[in-house]
């Protein structure tokens, strides 16, 4: 079983940060990638690396998930997910999105621009609180 829990900025040790997720939209569009190995949806996010401050890695992964050039990033939550009682933490960003640039490298092979949800979703068990969690954030005008 899978739950996903969520926690106040700075509540969880910055340690156990381990990704970083970000809700991103452009031009009134949710923006989701598809991994080029997958055939499904994803918001775009990824694996902190060594070392590195969480806010890098959100920036880092929209640029090369996205090709997001001019972008204003907001932490909005930390997020936990658990899986047979072993949690795993990830910070999760909202993003407004004023460019595009084409993608270099990436292992993303598409980029989409969705009104809401998709329903095709790589992570389908936990992708959808995650949405809900920035809804409500943009809804109290955070």
């Amino acid at each position: 079983m899978i739950t996903v829990n969520f926690y106040n900025l700075n509540t969880v040790e910055n340690s156990r940060l381990k990704f970083a997720v970000i809700m991103a939209r452009y031009k009134g569009k949710w923006i989701f990638v598809k991994h080029k190995l997958r055939s499904t949806w994803e918001i775009p996010g990824g694996h902190r690396e060594k070392d590195e401050d969480i806010n890098i890695t959100a920036s880092r992964e929209l640029v090369e998930e996205t090709g997001a050039k001019d972008f204003k990033m907001t932490p909005v939550c930390i997020y936990s997910v658990n899986r047979d009682g072993s949690d795993s933490f990830g910070q999760l960003f909202y993003a407004q999105v004023e460019s595009l640039d084409e993608l270099s490298g990436s292992e993303i092979g598409e980029i989409g621009l969705f009104d809401k949800l998709p329903e095709n979703l790589t992570y389908p068990l936990i992708q959808p609180y995650l949405f809900d969690k920035i809804l409500q954030f943009i809804e109290r005008g955070e």
